[in-house]
């Protein structure tokens, strides 16, 4: 089962800032794995990148601290 777009979002709420589109054929790597779009969630007190959550088309590639430690990754 994967998890929705959806349910992250009222997970995690709103990212802060999002970079590329689901609808992006070009791909990128970060934290040994590809995707398209990212979510990115800043500390609100530091105002540093909190976490990032990765997004291949409309799948869940995982969820990473902004160390890369992984809060939740995609089984390949």
């Amino acid at each position: 089962m994967s998890v929705s777009r959806d349910r992250v979002w009222k997970e995690l709420g709103a990212p802060t800032d999002q970079v590329g589109s689901v609808n992006d054929p070009r791909t990128h790597e970060e934290f040994g794995r590809k995707w398209n779009e990212k979510w990115v969630y800043l500390d609100p007190d530091s105002g540093r990148v909190a976490k990032v959550v990765l997004w291949l088309r409309y799948d869940l590639v995982g969820a990473f601290a902004s160390d890369g430690t992984p809060l939740a990754v995609s089984v390949d």
